[in-house]
């Protein structure tokens, strides 16, 4: 602003663009085409009729003679010394090869007239015969048909090169999508269910955004970048939106990816441009997703030949983290579920200070992430949240909202109104085991092996202690699986190794009771044992749970590093005891079975009658299962916290009752009684 207040600023000029360098390209080439210049005569010309053709070649005048049978035209070209004589202007006017044009009535006149000039030697010249096309504007078409073809690649490779940035001069600018306001996504901390600790964490830099004073006046700086760390589909994406909701400021949003591109340089050049445009909005944010895409650890072995120019555009993204003012409010959000795959140099403070993880929803969550998305489904009065909410262990935020669509499909596939229990149990099979496959058919021997097997895992862990309950067994064919033994598996903080050996022994079931009640073994168990023997390894190289090999684990998380952090006889003495656990849960679950004989064939009876059965089935073959799951010892401890509480509550009012009632009229004291000395004298 000038003292007078005028503002100074410079006019607004209009922006180049390659479509004017076509636009200039394509009227320079008409122009020399549609003017003459394209003409390849060199000169003027001039219509004249077949007598004064004659006429001229017999003064003389015609130097050569080009006759066309396409259109039956003729080119006289005129001597240089006649040309004044026949234009009545001068060579310079009329050009190098001046020529007349004539329209001649058949090539046999033609012949025999220039025979007879050349015997009287009037025409000492040569006669050419062509056959071109008369259309001039077609014929300029095909000159020009490379020069367009190229001219056209070049638009069609700058416009896909550049994106939607315009061209092959932008390809270089960020592609970053920029919500002005962060409330324009119609996202915030209201629509993340669950994730209470994350939202804690990320609720600071709403706060951060909102007042920084409030931080830097006490010399504190704002964070520069936080990283959201969890598995897929858990809502790292969905909780940067909410953050730029919460604090209504300009929100980047792009991927890792999309700084990689075919030039070199352009991932550099697109993180430069970015971080610009946010200097620009500050306060704002900047989300990259799945950022292990850009950010991978740069290779410590030349030989393993890295990729130079990804590692050019992380050294670019770790300039500018650490390169922009400390408190210039722009931070920078990024999620992934390879953390660690990530340079070290882009995990230090300073760039990325904050590390939230964001894990898979517990029970009380997934009953909160449950809540959220049945708003618009319309659900059964008698759908119970609890039971879908446990039944659902291991399940992220996106694997919930693919529940409750497909439990909607499936009540409108069946004609209902509402969508019931039973729909929301289908859908949760449906995507853990599969589509139903009704119509495979299997022999009646082959029903009764799948119907020993499913019986064998039900009854195990019906009698192992911490095996999960079971819900529901079933021999109808689903995806791959030909049977399946449904349980609720106990979320569990830590885990025992007995509770690992029970599941490893509900996990022999199977063929256990194929050896003892088939005779023989079939490849159904391929699952089962590979589970078992997965579990045995954890167990022994991991978690230190052998008898040889106490106390000690082998992982290695290293990269690039191929030798085995351990001797080719502690391998051996692994495989050993790997191979040792998983029989003698083999053994122990044949014990089982061979104990409850009876009860198991009526169970695969039942089966093979039914095809599905529930654990009530069970109970009323088996009686009630002796040791209660988890959850239902978590009920009780709560519904016994619950009563403690309602009792406290209640001598509290008791107690407020006391004090609030009439004191009576004479409070007498106890009359003093002095000890007595028992002491003998």
């Amino acid at each position: 602003m000038d003292p007078k207040g005028n503002n100074n600023q410079q006019p607004n000029k209009p922006r180049f663009s390659m479509n004017w360098l076509y636009f200039f390209i394509i009227a320079t080439l008409a122009i020399i085409f549609f003017s003459g210049g394209g003409d390849n005569s060199g000169g003027a010309s001039r219509t004249a009729g077949w007598d004064d053709f004659k006429k001229w070649v017999q003064k003389g005048c015609a130097a050569d003679i080009e006759v066309n049978l396409a259109d039956n035209k003729l080119k006289m070209f005129v001597k240089p010394e006649k040309i004044r004589e026949v234009f009545q202007q001068g060579a310079k006017q009329v050009g190098t090869k001046p020529h007349l044009e004539v329209v001649y009535p058949d090539v046999k006149s033609i012949e025999e007239f220039l025979n007879a000039e050349k015997k009287a030697k009037h025409y000492t010249g040569t006669v050419a015969y062509v056959n071109k096309d008369g259309n001039g504007f077609l014929n300029i078409l095909l000159n020009l048909s490379p020069l367009i073809f190229f001219i056209v690649l070049w638009i069609l490779m700058s416009r896909r090169m550049g994106g939607s940035g315009g061209g092959l001069f932008n390809v270089g600018k960020s592609k970053a999508k920029m919500y002005e306001k962060g409330n324009d996504l119609g996202i915030t901390f209201k629509d993340v269910a669950g994730q209470e600790g994350a939202k804690q964490e990320v609720q600071e830099i709403v706060d951060f955004l909102k007042n920084p004073k409030k931080y830097t006046d006490l010399g504190g700086k704002i964070p520069k970048g936080a990283l959201l760390v969890g598995p897929p589909g858990t809502g790292k994406t969905l909780l940067a939106k909410a953050v730029a909701g919460e604090a209504a400021v300009p929100f980047f949003s792009m991927s890792g990816s999309d700084f990689v591109e075919m030039f070199v340089g352009v991932g550099a050049s697109r993180v430069r441009d970015l971080f610009r445009q946010a200097k620009e909005k500050a306060p704002c944010i900047i989300f990259i997703d799945e950022i292990d895409a850009v950010g991978r650890a740069r290779s410590k072995n030349p030989s393993m030949g890295g990729n130079d120019e990804r590692e050019n555009t992380l050294n670019a993204l770790l300039t500018e983290m650490d390169g922009f003012g400390t408190n210039s409010g722009v931070i920078i959000l990024a999620a992934t579920n390879r953390v660690d795959m990530l340079d070290s140099a882009l995990l230090r403070a300073g760039r990325f200070d904050r590390e939230i993880h964001v894990d898979l929803p517990d029970l009380n969550e997934r009953k909160a992430i449950f809540q959220v998305h049945l708003k618009p489904v319309k659900v059964d009065s008698s759908l119970d949240i609890d039971l879908l909410a446990r039944q659902t262990p291991g399940f992220s935020g996106a694997d919930i909202a693919n529940v409750c669509n497909e439990a909607a499909l499936i009540a409108a596939r069946h004609n209902a109104k509402t969508v019931s229990r039973q729909d929301f149990l289908d859908a949760v099979d449906r995507i853990i085991g599969g589509l139903e496959k009704k119509t495979k058919v299997m022999t009646a021997a082959e029903k009764r092996t799948i119907a020993l097997h499913e019986a064998g895992h039900a009854t195990i862990s019906w009698f192992c202690q911490y095996a999960n309950p079971l819900i529901k067994v079933t021999i109808v064919p689903r995806g791959r699986a030909l049977g399946a033994a449904w349980y609720l598996p106990e979320e569990r903080q830590i885990t025992t190794k007995e509770e690992m050996l029970d599941e490893m022994c509900s996990l022999m079931g199977g063929r256990a009771a194929e050896e003892l009640f088939v005779g023989r073994i079939s490849t159904g168990a391929i699952n089962d044992l590979e589970r078992a023997t997965k579990s045995a390894y954890g167990m022994i190289a991991y978690a230190g749970m052998s008898d040889k090999l106490p106390n000690l684990c082998y992982y290695n998380n290293q990269e690039y590093q191929f030798q085995r952090p351990y001797s080719e006889n502690t391998a051996q003495l692994i495989d050993a005891e790997v191979s040792r656990m998983v029989n003698e849960q083999y053994e122990r679950a044949k014990q089982i079975l061979l104990e409850h004989k009876e009860g198991h064939n009526a169970l695969a009876e039942l089966l093979i009658r039914d095809e599905v059965i529930m654990a009530e089935d069970v109970e009323k073959i088996f009686g009630k299962r002796q040791w209660a799951s988890r959850s239902e010892e978590i009920m009780r401890e709560e519904e016994k916290e619950a009563a403690a509480d309602d009792t406290a509550a209640a001598d509290e009012a008791n107690e407020a009752n006391n004090d609030n009632a009439t004191p009576p009229a004479e409070l007498t004291p106890p009359p003093y009684i002095p000890p007595t000395d028992n002491t003998d004298n």
